[in-house]
């Protein structure tokens, strides 16, 4: 089995969105008088539709209010967008890079309807073979949707593609979806990735070589 396709998720391996998510979150749920940590921010709305992320905490909400509180936080994360940038991940950028030197095809995924602003804010949104955002699926992490769309458009199968995800439902829709899954651990917690194939801090810690080895195990 040789090595086909490798999807990146976009926030948290691509590029470092998590700082401004987390201040639109901690913002938008401070005006419904909720505290909001960032411990929150892991394990309740990180990787997951905004929609989802809203209901997570506000579960109190009727589906028309959450959708103006998932609004609303939206608002606030492009305006700090706009305000302070994004940082890409230098690592993740040269793999993609040497990838794409070796004939190897690269995806992006996102549940974020931001994904397609996000990558040319970032000026990176002509690195990807497909770019798969929150607008061509219904349905987010755990679902496998957005990988196996990724997959399809790739001409590929779910046997010679690897992911790298940071978040766990991410990578559960990785292993669902039938691919190798490489967690990006970025909290110091590795354990809460386990279910991935192997676990690592950064990207600059694994070769091609190695995701060519990954897939013909």
């Amino acid at each position: 089995m040789s090595l086909e396709a490798v999807i990146f998720d976009l926030d948290g391996v691509v590029v470092d969105t998590v700082p401004l998510h987390f201040k639109a979150w901690k913002k938008m749920f401070s005006e419904y008088g909720k505290d909001f940590s960032f411990q929150d921010y892991k394990e309740k709305v990180d990787g997951i539709p905004r929609i989802d992320g809203a209901r997570a905490i506000l579960s109190h909400l009727s589906q028309e209010e959450l959708k103006k509180a998932a609004s609303k936080k939206q608002d606030y994360f492009l305006e700090f967008l706009e305000k302070e940038g994004v940082k890409v991940y230098e690592s993740t950028l040269n793999l993609i890079k040497n990838l794409r030197k070796e004939g190897i095809k690269v995806a992006v995924i996102s549940s974020s309807k931001n994904c397609l602003y996000i990558l040319k804010k970032a000026n990176i949104d002509n690195l990807f073979d497909v770019i798969i955002t929150g607008n061509d699926i219904k349905r987010g992490k755990p679902h496998p949707d957005a990988f196996l769309l990724a997959i399809d458009r790739l001409n590929s199968t779910p046997e010679r593609c690897v992911v790298f995800e940071d978040a766990v439902l991410g990578v559960e829709a990785a292993k669902t979806a039938g691919t190798k899954c490489i967690g990006i651990d970025r909290y110091n917690n590795p354990e809460r990735l386990k279910e991935a194939d192997l676990v690592i801090s950064d990207v600059s810690q694994i070769s091609i070589e190695q995701l060519k080895q990954l897939v013909s195990s």
